[in-house]
């Protein structure tokens, strides 16, 4: 049988209200999650709305680079 490519790619989701309240403010943390995507059907960053437990609220969290 023949071997499968690997499509999976695990990446990291930052929250970008703590990002920028840290350059204002001083922030107390980042809130980072940790998922996988599908490299072939996703090729753009991912964003999904994650609770955000620094911010206290559900925020938009972007992929970054590892």
């Amino acid at each position: 049988m023949a071997k499968r490519k690997n499509a999976r790619v695990t990446v990291l989701l930052e929250c970008k209200d703590c990002i920028r309240n840290s350059e204002k403010e001083g922030s107390t943390g980042i809130s980072r999650y940790i998922t996988e995507k599908n490299g072939h059907n996703t090729p753009n960053p991912l964003e999904l709305r994650k609770f955000c437990p620094y911010c206290y609220k559900y925020t938009i969290h972007g992929e970054i680079k590892k």
